[in-house]
Formats: structure tokens, sequence, C-alpha cells
């Protein structure tokens, strides 16, 4: 049995299986209620990723355009007349039955492909529960935090790290 692999925007039905992905990769206090979740899908720069393999949501990408410098705390709403000067990375997570498959640097690849349609040149992100050198890999670099966000940062865990990068092909290609 071949298996297909398809990676697609994420939609308000995936939700569910988004969620249960969330809680079973992420602590307690980076769980965000379904209503924070699902507002990262109306930001009118969006480019939240879904990879399904063989039907089932098995990773996600939550990516929108957003102010420089200022990453939304957790559980945050967002707003969707904020202004897109960056991609932010907010969440990458793969389930289970998801590994193996190379699939963030998937769906980072892709992210970078759609935001630089829209002409976004940078990227950033909050790195947590010691994702940094993940994130390294994918060509992301830790910034000094400036004090304007050293509480935003701190917000998301002891480990957290402020990590950003040009918008251009990702190491490797």
């Amino acid at each position: 049995m071949s298996e297909e692999l398809i990676l697609r925007p994420l939609e308000t039905r995936d939700l569910p299986e988004a969620l249960a992905i969330q809680s079973a990769v992420y602590p307690a206090f980076l769980i965000e209620p379904a209503e924070a979740f699902a507002s990262r899908l109306n930001v009118p720069a969006q480019f939240c990723l879904a990879a399904v393999r063989n039907g089932e949501l098995v990773a996600y990408l939550l990516a929108h355009g957003w102010p420089r410098q200022s990453p939304p705390p957790v559980g945050a709403e967002l707003s969707v007349s904020a202004p897109s000067e960056i991609l932010f990375i907010h969440d990458l997570a793969v389930g289970a039955n998801g590994r193996g498959l190379a699939l963030g640097r998937r769906l980072v690849k892709r992210a970078f492909e759609l935001a630089s349609l829209q002409q976004l040149t940078r990227a950033e992100l909050i790195a947590v529960e010691d994702a940094a050198a993940y994130w390294k890999t994918l060509g992301f670099a830790e910034e000094e935090i400036p004090a304007t966000l050293e509480a935003k940062v701190a917000a998301y865990g002891q480990s957290a790290r402020w990590m950003t990068r040009a918008i251009s092909n990702l190491p490797g290609e």
C-alpha cells in the first residue's frame, strides 16, 4: 500500500486533530485554547499549513504575517488588522504518525514560498522546549532579545529562544 502525503492549507475542519497533536507534544502551559488557535487561520496574511498522510492530519504549521519583534502572547486571539511586516512562525507540531518524514522542514519551506509571494523577507519565532537546535538546522539564529521582548519570550518557558532569519532557501537546498 502506497502512502499519500499532502501539504495543504490548514483549515477550520482540521482543528480537532490539530488540537490533539498540540496536546500530545506541548506542556500544559503552552497549550492554546481552540479560539486562540483558530484565530491564526483568520489573519489576512496567514500561511498555516497541514501535512496530511493517508487522510490523517500528522503535522501542522501556524505561521502568519505579523508586526516585527512583536510575538503574540501564548493563548492570545490575534487581531485581523495587525500589519504583516515579517513571517511569524507561531507553532510547528508533528504528531507521532508524522515523525521521520522531514515534515517540519517541508512545512517551513512551503510557508517561506508563500510568504515571499507576499513580499515578506524575514521570519521570526520563539523556539520552545529546547527546540532552538532544530530551528538552527533550518537556518534560524538566536538573536539578543531586545528589552521590549524579554517578558514576552520568557512567557514561552525557561528554555525559550528568540530566533530570526531571512526568508530564502533552507540550508541544503
